[in-house]
């Protein structure tokens, strides 16, 4: 059987692996990765000439590479001039409204090659994510891991075309990931049916009051579920959502309701009065990112969106294009006055970037999260890898480069830390101790994108 030893010579510390080969299972193949510089998105000083030794799908040590003592069977892996970080993560995604395998599949493709180990999908179909998460896990194509939500709001949303399209056969409201909630729902049975589909969190959309969203927080949380909820649930306020216990936070322009009357309904609400921020940050919105910081809840800020969403509506004549409640500077303005505030900011897209980009939309979130959050590069690294496990619930094995922690690693060919575009300069991904090098990726043609912006 293969063991490590860690020997003690002539008083250095020096890692050696004794194999026998023959009897290592596949799923056990050491392998080590040596010579890229170590970048720790917490702030850490940066480590030259690395080992990254993993067994498996896990990391086995991380040495510097003057210490490791080549063995017989061991792979190696050099990285020489590389900079390496934790695998990213997308804290927002929509792979299936409507399901479309396709589609999906490229997304993902693209995003695994370019760095990306995770996502968090916010509310689809979980018959079709139960499949995709599935094949993602165990390797059947290229693809981050995926974790999923079942989203409950109140009756008034289920009207809305996406939860139909992701209900397709059955009711919107009435199934277990897209649940209606009112006073006569049963939420233990609720939370109880939305584990059943697999689903990593409950998610509060929408159409629910301060006292509803309380209800299915401590619900959740009673049975082990975390909970990923909108900035503002309508008529729930943001603050009200805080106060119930939200793990994270979607949208940081929902913030800014906190600043007028609430709606009452999404589909009914009026767009942010931005002339409460003309003179900067109204009290009542600083107060929602005191609760944030004080509860240690991450805000998933979305910026891509709304530049997104603003693109977009450059290409239809005035007064028509997608609806869009909130300016892109805005929610710039916001996310930098929560990021001065304390509050932990995680990197979610919920925009799928543009059919002809070769590199994921988490790139530009990352960007965003510098040029209009006021982020140094290093902090935009620090949302999409430490912030990213910790809006998922999984910084036990995901966000940092450490012993027993998933083998899930980027290696750049530029330093992150120095220049945020440096993202964009992938070598190699390394998912669940799988390597998939750049130069091997095949980009997704316009038909497998299909409908993609």
């Amino acid at each position: 059987m293969s063991i490590f030893r860690l020997c003690v010579i002539a008083g250095a510390a020096v890692y050696t692996l004794a194999t026998h080969a023959q009897e290592v299972p596949s799923a056990e193949v050491l392998k080590v990765y040596l010579g890229a510089t170590l970048i720790d998105p917490d702030g850490g000083a940066p480590r030259p000439n690395t080992a990254i030794v993993v067994r498996g799908d896990r990391i086995e040590a991380v040495l510097d590479a003057a210490r490791y003592v080549p063995a017989k069977g061991v792979r190696t892996v050099a990285v020489p001039g590389t900079f390496l970080v934790p695998g990213f993560i997308d804290a927002h995604v929509h792979l299936a409204t409507p399901p479309e395998r396709g589609i999906a599949l490229a997304m993902l493709r693209r995003d695994l090659y370019g760095g990306v180990t995770a996502v968090r999908d916010m509310g689809d179909d979980a018959r079709f994510m139960a499949g995709l998460a599935y094949g993602a896990r165990f390797g059947e194509y290229p693809a981050p891991d995926i974790f999923y939500t079942a989203l409950f709001a109140g009756p008034e949303f289920f009207s809305d075309p996406r939860v139909q399209a992701s209900s397709q056969g059955e009711t919107a409201g009435q199934v277990a990931w897209m649940r209606e909630v009112n006073a006569q729902t049963d939420l233990a049975q609720a939370v109880t049916l939305a584990r059943g589909t697999g689903a990593s969190a409950v998610k509060v959309y929408a159409n629910l009051d301060a006292a509803a969203v309380a209800g299915i927080v401590a619900e959740a949380k009673r049975q082990g579920m975390p909970v990923w909820a909108h900035a503002a649930v309508f008529p729930a306020s943001p603050l009200d959502v805080v106060q119930a216990g939200a793990d994270t936070m979607s949208h940081v322009c929902m913030l800014a309701y906190q600043a007028q009357a609430m709606p009452q309904a999404y589909h009914r609400r009026a767009d942010v009065d931005e002339t409460n921020f003309r003179n900067g940050m109204p009290e009542s919105v600083k107060a929602v990112f005191a609760e944030m910081k004080r509860r240690g809840t991450v805000l998933d800020a979305t910026l891509l969106v709304y530049v997104t969403i603003e693109r977009m509506r450059a290409e239809f004549p005035p007064g028509q294009g997608p609806p869009i409640y909130c300016s892109a500077d805005l929610a710039g303005r916001i996310a930098k006055a929560a990021h001065a505030a304390g509050v932990e900011i995680a990197a979610g897209t919920d925009a799928p970037g543009t059919a002809d980009d070769t590199y994921p939309a988490l790139q530009q979130e990352m960007a965003l999260l510098v040029s209009q959050a006021g982020m140094t590069p290093l902090q935009a690294l620090r949302s999409a890898t430490v912030l990213g496990a910790r809006s998922l619930g999984r910084e036990s094995e995901m966000g940092t480069i450490a012993p027993s922690k998933l083998a899930n690693l980027v290696f750049l060919g530029a330093d992150p830390s120095k220049d945020i575009a440096a993202t964009r300069n992938v070598v190699l991904t390394v998912k669940r101790g799988q390597d998939f090098w750049r130069k091997d990726f095949v980009m997704p043609t316009p038909e497998e994108f299909g409908e993609m912006p």
